[in-house]
């Protein structure tokens, strides 16, 4: 007689403002009985203050949402839980998203094409203590362009750029001098290959550094 006891389900949290979507993963989560979804929450803010509260074994975090983005959210979580396992699941599959995330302590980057045994699969290795990469993103990571990684202040600034602001506009909006701005706006341009304000807005495009 087999008296060992059963594993104890991983417990989750999902974040994803995506509400329709966000019911959709839970469904397809709770058929899996090694799962077990404690909490749900559409934003950063929500994101950190579940964690405090549930203390999961892993957190499945979109990054694009309202108020602060899912990498802000991954830093204000590790900053306070260092061993938290969080598994950013995204549309994106942008390199500098990716390295960011990857930077701020993600254990794993896939993105929302996913099918659901694949997305067990990443959840158990990442709470095995493991490390995912969606092959799609590792595929897109080989052949980034030559002109460097993008740092999140720079993806700032393409953010600023496209909306038309000058110089001076972003460096007041993002509390730096003008000379800093213009300093990450020739950033940009080399790293994006762009000869002007314009081509690099088309090209953060081309590379899903913006949506539209």
């Amino acid at each position: 007689m087999n008296t060992s006891a059963k594993p104890a389900p991983i417990r989750l949290i999902l974040v994803d403002d995506h509400v329709v979507l966000r019911a959709g993963l839970a469904n397809v989560l709770s058929f899996d009985h090694g799962v077990e979804v404690v909490a749900e929450g559409g934003d950063g803010e929500t994101a950190v203050a579940l964690w405090a509260k549930h203390q999961p074994d892993v957190m499945l975090l979109d990054l694009s949402m309202p108020g602060f983005d899912g990498i802000e959210a991954l830093h204000r979580i590790r900053a306070k839980y260092p061993a938290a396992r969080v598994l950013i699941l995204t549309s994106s599959e942008a390199p500098e998203e990716v390295r960011h995330a990857l930077a701020a302590g993600a254990r794993g980057y896939i993105t929302k094409t996913v099918h659901p045994p694949e997305l067990m699969a990443a959840i158990r290795a990442v709470h095995a203590g493991g490390q995912v990469i969606s092959p799609t993103v590792v595929a897109s990571m080989a052949v980034e362009q030559d002109g460097g990684p993008i740092s999140r202040r720079e993806l700032e600034t393409l953010g600023l750029i496209r909306q038309g602001f000058t110089n001076g506009e972003i460096g007041r909006l993002m509390g730096i001098s003008e000379n800093t701005a213009k300093a990450h706006v020739k950033a940009l341009l080399h790293k994006l290959q762009a000869a002007d304000r314009a081509e690099a807005v088309a090209r953060g495009f081309e590379r899903g550094l913006l949506k539209a």
